[in-house]
């Protein structure tokens, strides 16, 4: 199941297949080592929090919360398709739209 993450203008970013999140070319950019919302990159730095469910921000007071390791290889996600546009939501308190290098 692919799960789209916007940002808050509501432009389509990146997506999450499982616990990994891949940019919108099908690069793999972070994954989800702790089972919750917390996305780090591939090499343990954090990237950002998941916000309801399909929102992707950066929170500039997060916790570090140590390096979880590297995950391995999860293989090609596929194309995703076209989520379309999601439509504006404010920033929380703290947080910012995360910026995704090309």
């Amino acid at each position: 199941m692919v799960d789209y993450l916007f940002n808050s203008s509501g432009e389509w970013i990146c997506f999450k297949v499982n616990k990994f999140i891949w940019d919108k070319n099908g690069k793999l950019i972070g994954w989800l080592p702790w089972g919750d919302n917390e996305v780090v990159s591939m090499k343990g730095d954090y990237l950002g929090t998941i916000v309801d469910r399909d929102r992707i921000y950066y929170f500039t007071n997060h916790p570090y919360r140590g390096n979880p390791g590297y995950p391995g290889y999860p293989g090609y996600p596929g194309y995703p398709g076209y989520p379309g546009f999601a439509g504006y939501k404010p920033l929380p308190s703290g947080a910012k739209d995360i910026v995704i290098k090309k």
